[in-house]
């Protein structure tokens, strides 16, 4: 996207400071307390603009007076715990830490970061070699009180005057999974055609390496022309696991999906996405529908950021998806040109319609501070460079999937869980000997086998109520579906004519807003002459997909690119359910725009009608 999008994207100000690039840092320590300075400037600017309030992890600013390390002081809320030592705690006193690690593990909806070494003010006092290892048998003991597992992310030493060396420590903390509710994470594969996306998911779910020629990605495609061609068209899923230890669980020893999801802790699940142009509606759909977490941008190392990148780039930006970027390929080029195609994503990262600060991820050092930061700052873009032929660098990816944390903390997922059940329906599958299948998200509430529900809209605004029958998650089983997670749902002999995709199915309580015509505050982010009335263009709002005419623009008579305004649109074909806040993006050849929901027009004698299906 251009930079005549700034008010959209950004403050219209690049970060003063530089790309922060460890490869260099890891020659020597020095190196790396100044790299790690520069990093914290550029933090700290960004972290201004972050709306998040939780605190940075290990952003070691030295004092000038005794190089004593500071971190942020600790939160009371969040996932991570400062402990200066554990060394041989009470029965009493190692109780309430239990109780401690429990309600920390819940805030990180089952992970959580302990730092040793740390008071609780952030001060980094470092503890003796003997110390420390007192204090990870301790945590070890407590994490398996709590039916937990630790792993040392990385020792750091802390600079004093003492002639004893001095460590801290951060430890992850994972549960052991429990009734399969293991964290799921969601993450959009973009990026041009050719770049290498569907290459990287084979090698990092299937566990071998590409053998140049494009092998790992066959298990990945799902019609017979992709195969033939190479080019992905539609949208397919792949799933890698962690297990509590932190070790990659895969296909790589021949397991199904269930035995994966059995074995895992933490789950990233993989959507990939079309890069060829004329697939474009269907990776749009795929931003908006699928709800990702975060989204990984692949850029090919030798071609640099050609055909669709950039406006990949831009839709996951106006959608706000926390996106980090992977250069591939890098094995068919020389240093220099990975180099000049790093350089090239760092500038259009620095320029006013993005604003970003770009992190170079070199070592591992690097890895899981990248993940910790990009989850906590929504202005950091770590960047990855890698080959799925050599394997060069690609553990330092799978260590950032390990370590990074869940964007919504447990208060957020309770609250959804608390409110009436709405699924989105996003695919509809005809499944031999179980009938009509939905695939989609719940996005709030708890679904439960045997639960009734109405789905809808019709063409005419009506409700069709339906029975739930099983429900998978990753190809496994689940008894239990809750808010945020993804799935699909059986719904026995329920006649798959009267679905389509776009409906939602929700409690029979809730009284949805049906409406053909909807008001939005848009921005227009490209068009060739002028946006006006009449104008036909396809609206994307979550899983909803159809197109809409333009039936006012209030206050102007038509729209130039960059410029704001409320616009009324209608739709074509049928009624929708919509809801006021979400966000809306539409396009129309080379007209782009997005906005928000502003006002509902319901259907005047709507009242839904929870009629039932013949068959049931």
């Amino acid at each position: 996207m251009d930079e005549r999008v700034s008010d959209l994207f950004g403050s219209g100000n690049a970060p003063e400071s530089g790309s922060f690039s460890s490869a260099s840092a890891s020659n020597s320590s020095n190196s790396t307390h100044r790299t790690s300075k520069s990093y914290n400037v550029a933090l700290r600017k960004a972290s201004k603009k972050s709306k998040r309030n939780s605190k940075p992890l290990f952003s070691v600013n030295f004092k000038a007076s005794n190089n004593a390390p500071y971190l942020p002081p600790e939160a009371e809320e969040g996932n991570i715990e400062y402990k200066l030592k554990l060394v041989n705690p009470t029965q009493y006193r190692f109780e309430h830490l239990a109780t401690q690690m429990k309600w920390r593990l819940q805030e990180g909806r089952g992970e959580a970061v302990y730092q040793i070494g740390v008071e609780d003010n952030g001060m980094a006092v470092g503890l003796s070699e003997e110390e420390m290892r007192a204090s990870l048998r301790t945590l070890h003991r407590l994490a398996e009180k709590v039916g937990a597992d630790i792993t040392v992310l990385r020792e750091q030493e802390v600079e004093y005057d003492t002639e004893v060396p001095r460590k801290i420590a951060e430890v992850l903390v994972r549960k052991v999974p429990d009734d399969q509710q293991f964290l799921d994470l969601r993450v959009a594969v973009l990026g041009n055609v050719d770049s290498g996306k569907s290459t990287l998911l084979g090698v990092l779910t299937q566990g071998e390496l590409d053998n140049g020629r494009g092998r790992a990605r066959l298990n990945l495609f799902r019609h017979l022309h992709e195969i033939q061609t190479g080019r992905t068209s539609s949208i397919s899923f792949e799933i890698l696991g962690f297990n509590s230890k932190g070790e990659v669980v895969n296909y790589s020893e021949s397991r199904t999906a269930e035995e994966i999801c059995e074995s895992a802790s933490k789950m990233i699940t993989f959507i990939d996405l079309a890069g060829h142009h004329k697939y474009l509606k269907t990776t749009i759909f795929g931003l908006t529908s699928y709800c990702p977490d975060f989204a990984m941008l692949v850029v090919s190392a030798s071609t640099g950021i050609a055909g669709t990148t950039r406006e990949h780039l831009g839709l996951a930006m106006a959608l706000k998806v926390p996106i980090f970027i992977v250069v591939s390929k890098v094995d068919l080029c020389t240093r220099a040109t990975v180099e000049r195609t790093v350089r090239q994503l760092e500038r259009v990262l620095k320029q006013p319609g993005c604003n970003k600060v770009p992190m170079v991820v070199g070592n591992t050092d690097d890895a899981v501070i990248a993940a910790q930061q990009f989850a906590q700052s929504p202005n950091i873009t770590p960047i990855f460079t890698l080959s799925s032929v050599s394997g060069e660098s690609l553990d330092l990816l799978k260590v950032f999937f390990n370590i990074i944390p869940p964007l919504s903390n447990s208060k957020a997922q309770e609250e959804l869980m608390q409110q009436l059940t709405e699924f989105q329906v996003d695919e509809i599958y005809t499944v031999p000997e179980v009938g009509t299948v939905v695939g989609g998200t719940l996005y709030s509430g708890i679904c439960r086998e045997g639960d009734r529900l109405v789905v809808g809209p019709t063409d005419s605004g009506q409700f069709h109520e339906l029975t739930i029958g099983s429900i998978q998650r990753n190809r496994s089983a689940c008894r239990v579906l809750k808010a945020g997670q993804a799935a699909t749902l059986a719904l026995s002999d329920f006649d798959r004519s009267l679905l389509r995709k776009g409906m939602v199915m929700v409690s029979p309580e809730m009284e949805p807003t049906i409406c053909w015509k909807f008001e939005a505050e848009i921005v227009l982010l490209f068009h060739a002459k002028t946006f006006h009335k009449g104008f036909q263009v396809t609206v994307h709002i979550r899983n909803v997909r159809q197109t809409a005419t333009v039936e006012a623009v209030y206050g102007k008579e038509e729209l130039r690119t960059g410029e704001k305004a409320v616009v009324l649109f209608k739709f074509i074909k049928h009624p929708e359910y919509l809801k006021v806040g979400a966000k809306v993006l539409f396009r129309e050849g080379v007209t782009k725009g997005i906005g928000h929901v502003t006002k509902l027009q319901p259907i005047s004698d709507h009242h839904p009608s929870h009629s039932e299906n013949e068959d049931s």
